[in-house]
């Protein structure tokens, strides 16, 4: 219903007079190529809607897919179009109320313009219906939802009732009459379909409203692409029988095309066409219908605009308030009011129609964005689970980005203001974002609750362990052990209690039962090894932000985690990489992939140099030996190396076994390869543990482990431990190496 009441909206009304009189029949073919170009677009919706149902819809997708000023400019124009999209329907509200009196209580209505003025009169109920549904929706999801069934449907039914009837009237025409109303069919030649496409865009945004508000569907990955396809398909069923009935049924005297009448109609056109072939009250029920669908597309939209403003403070790129929900309704009434604040003081100052032409802009540039979207979070996100997946994938996404890019493009061609007021606003977001928005997203601190479930003491100084999978916490505690030991610092192992992010953080402590369990696992583990350890539980909205703090609190000097295997960019920990946590890791940090989870006991060494791999060479001076462990450096050359490159491995293995402090037998291999990465994962197969340094290869800057790290990760059938030497503690060690 959100979907379906949101695209059902004024625009129909509106657009069809329009429409025919751009294209002439050939809008028959305008809106079909409509339904097609957005059906591209709500493949990719409905792929990351469920599988990321998160508040703010093309939003949230585009700032995963790109973090930054481009996951920010995306938000902050989808709420831009959104808003003014609000703007249009209260207007559009207005219109149809009086336009309602004006036929059936004249005296009504020539009193109240005699009283406030026509425009006045106009404003006066825009602020009105605008303030009900603000209200309305400050009040709850389920009170707006109940509201915009019953308005839909309504709507719908009235609808119906206009195709029932034109549908009758051409079956009783007679049939030559039906076929000159379609011929010629292209009257303005395929131009005028492009020109028609890009003026009636906008009649087919709406179900990308159901994205934005995800997190308060049910089932999410079932109901999300059910919910976007069926409110699409009996949009478009509605919108061609109306324009066809529009076209075949009404007779304009004197022999004028009907195209050429619902034309010069233009936004009347239905209610022209409803006097040709209803009775009396045909007009009175074009007009009421035309209120429901307003009343039914403000309330999506607001709705919709609210929640990408809502995402967009709860990343901190707007005022952290806007980010807030209501204790009691639990709605987000912060961005609720602002939204709507901001969509009345649209309708009551600006010139809403060229606004309005820059929103159909934004929504076509802003889909373009979600369809590459959809491209890039297949290669960052691989193991993101994907209940639905686009179709004939990539052809479909990339028919998307460029079908809408050239809409875009080509309303220049007819509405240039549009471009400047979309170019105007982004500029004014860029300032915004420079200025406060980035600074404070970067320096905001993540909501985490402390919460010791036993009591740990004071310790800093520590070595720390974040504990997920039960599978993997005796290996882990293994290494971390002999790594603590060491360094003679003591051990800590806490987990983190994720809470869904429309909750308040307190609230967590309503879910600690989750991960009590595990830490009793922890504390057995340890007691079966003989190994001290303190537990602790963190609450936070994101694992990587409990983590951070967890290490912070216990001022971490070494962290040992557990790691899926690979890099990606997405915040959450446990199935995917932290980048969060690798980025800003307080600490020394191990992380290991586990293959096997026994004491390995041969261990393959690549050799690389650096900061990072002199403390992979510590790590191993102290495991090796605590797991009775051979140890094999190894260095990778390509196929039919040179003497000098032979030389330069024999070299660089020298180095290594210098700084190797073992009793234990170490031996020295190169390997011959194309790929040093896909070298050391195929050398891997023979041995338990692949230990590796990290590296920044410059191109690649997103992945904080470097390239040869992550593919190895990635490919090697041993487990994987990957050390990361703390920034800090290497610009100590460069002091004082060289003053």
């Amino acid at each position: 219903m959100i979907g379906v009441g949101a695209m059902i909206g004024a625009g129909i009304f509106v657009l069809t007079g329009i429409a025919a009189g751009e294209s002439g029949p050939a809008s028959i073919l305008a809106f079909t190529l409509n339904g097609a170009v957005t059906l591209l677009t709500a493949f990719a919706y409905a792929e990351l809607a469920a599988a990321i149902p998160e508040a703010g819809g093309g939003y949230a997708f585009v700032r995963r897919a790109f973090p930054g000023v481009v996951g920010f400019t995306a938000g902050w124009m989808l709420w831009f179009a959104y808003t003014v999209a609000c703007s249009l329907y209260a207007l559009g509200f207005a219109g149809y109320f009086w336009e309602f009196f004006l036929k059936y209580i004249p005296g009504f209505a020539d009193a109240s313009f005699a009283l406030m003025g026509e425009h006045a009169a106009g404003l006066f109920v825009t602020v009105v219906i605008g303030g009900l549904f603000i209200r309305l929706n400050v009040r709850g999801a389920e009170v707006t939802g109940m509201a915009e069934n019953i308005l839909t449907v309504t709507k719908l039914l009235i609808l119906s009732v206009f195709v029932a009837y034109g549908l009758g009237a051409v079956i009783d025409a007679p049939p030559q009459q039906v076929t000159n109303s379609f011929n010629p069919f292209f009257p303005e030649g395929m131009g005028g379909v492009i020109v028609a496409m890009g003026l009636t865009f906008i009649a087919f945004e709406g179900y990308d409203l159901i994205a934005t508000v995800a997190e308060e569907i049910k089932e999410p990955e079932k109901n999300i692409p059910r919910a976007t396809f069926i409110s699409l398909g009996i949009t478009v069923v509605m919108y061609l029988l109306i324009l066809f009935v529009a076209l075949a049924a009404v007779t304009p005297e004197g022999g004028e095309p009907s195209w050429r009448f619902l034309g010069d109609s233009g936004e009347t056109a239905i209610v022209r066409a409803a006097e040709g072939f209803m009775p009396a009250f045909g007009v009175g029920v074009i007009v009421f219908g035309g209120l429901l669908s307003t009343m039914s597309a403000l309330n999506a939209t607001i709705l919709a605009s609210s929640r990408v403003a809502f995402s967009m403070g709860r990343d901190r790129l707007l005022p952290k308030a806007v980010g807030t929900i209501h204790p009691v309704r639990r709605t987000p009434h912060i961005a609720i009011l602002l939204s709507g604040a901001v969509l009345l003081l649209m309708a009551l100052t600006l010139p809403i129609k060229a606004v309005g032409s820059a929103a159909s802009l934004i929504f076509l540039l802003t889909f373009a964005m979600v369809n590459l979207s959809v491209i890039v979070l297949r290669r960052k996100a691989p193991d993101l689970p994907r209940r639905y997946k686009v179709p004939l994938y990539p052809v479909v996404p990339i028919l998307g980005i460029v079908l809408n890019v050239f809409l875009a493009v080509y309303q220049f061609k007819f509405q240039p203001l549009a471009w400047y007021v979309t170019i105007g606003w982004v500029l004014v977001g860029l300032v915004l974002y420079y200025a406060y928005s980035e600074k404070q997203a970067a320096t905001d601190k993540p909501q985490v609750l402390e919460t010791s479930l036993p009591p740990v003491a004071a310790v800093q100084d520590t070595v720390v362990v974040p504990l997920h999978n039960p599978d993997h916490i005796g290996i882990l505690l293994d290494y971390a052990e002999v790594i603590a030991a060491a360094r003679e610092k003591p051990l800590v192992g806490f987990s983190v209690v994720e809470v869904p992010r429309q909750l308040p953080i307190h609230q967590g402590l309503r879910f600690t039962h989750h991960r009590e369990g595990l830490l009793r696992v922890a504390r057995q583990e340890a007691r079966d090894r003989n190994i001290e350890i303190e537990t602790d539980l963190m609450v936070a909205h994101q694992a990587s932000d409990g983590i951070l703090s967890g290490a912070n609190r216990y001022g971490a000097d070494f962290m040992v985690m557990g790691w899926k295997g690979y890099t990606d960019t997405r915040d959450r920990i446990f199935g995917e990489v932290a980048d969060q946590v690798i980025r800003n890791s307080p600490c020394d940090l191990a992380m290991l992939k586990v293959e096997n989870p026994e004491r390995p006991k041969r261990c393959l060494f690549p050799t690389t140099g650096g900061p990072h791999n002199r403390l992979a060479v510590e790590v191993l001076n102290v495991l090796a030996p605590a797991f009775g462990m051979s140890v094999t450096a190894c260095y990778v050359v390509p196929p039919n190396a040179s003497q000098a490159q032979l030389a330069h491995a024999d070299e660089r293995l020298g180095k290594t076994l210098e700084r190797l402090e073992l009793d234990l037998p170490v031996n020295r291999k190169v390997i011959e390869s194309t790929s040093i990465a896909g070298g050391i994962a195929k050398e891997s197969v023979k041995y338990d543990l692949v230990v590796l340094g990290s590296t920044r290869d410059r191109f690649i800057r997103q992945l904080m482990f470097g390239e040869i790290p992550t593919k190895v990760a990635r490919y090697s059938p041993a487990s994987v431990l990957v050390l990361r030497r703390y920034e800090g503690r290497m610009r100590s060690l460069l002091k004082q190496a060289f003053g």
